[in-house]
């Protein structure tokens, strides 16, 4: 099994990027209390309720000199410890006690996102030209608080 914990939980009450780190939000099938999302065409709804990143993604990137932080590229949830490149779009992951949500697939980058990346490189995480190093969009099937330390389980296959 997959396991990991919330390094961070990043909201933005005015919306846009970088999202603040709070200590617990609520992911609701409409996406995460307090957060805000100036684009709902490409951003927000039902099936994009919550963007995810890895730590160890992010630590990565400012390995290779980009100015990224936990938050800096709009994801909720700054997740350390999973297999990020095992995560499939289906996989569904328990976040802390109650929260249950589901990959529903990888989260476009924008030029919003632009000064986490040396020269603006935005397309540095694009899942289509750098497989496995995208943020992923999730819907909730469980509602539930989550807190920064929560542990995230990947759940077995229906």
């Amino acid at each position: 099994m997959l396991a990991g914990r919330v390094v961070r939980v990043n909201v933005a009450v005015m919306g846009g990027v970088p999202k603040r780190s709070v200590v617990a939000a609520l992911l609701t099938t409409h996406g995460v209390a307090g957060d805000r999302q100036l684009d709902l065409r490409h951003h927000g709804g039902p099936e994009r309720a919550v963007c995810l990143y890895a730590q160890e993604r992010i630590d990565a990137l400012a390995g290779e000199g980009h100015p990224i932080s936990a938050g800096s590229t709009g994801e909720n949830l700054t997740i350390a410890g999973l297999a990020w490149e095992a995560l499939q779009v289906g996989d569904r992951l328990a976040v802390g006690e109650v929260a249950v949500i589901e990959i529903t697939g990888p989260a476009p980058p924008c030029n919003t996102i632009a000064a986490s990346f040396v020269d603006g490189e935005f397309k540095r995480i694009s899942e289509k030209l750098h497989p496995g190093w995208s943020r992923l969009y999730a819907r909730v099937l469980t509602e539930g608080l989550v807190r920064e330390g929560a542990q995230v389980c990947r759940l077995p296959d229906r």
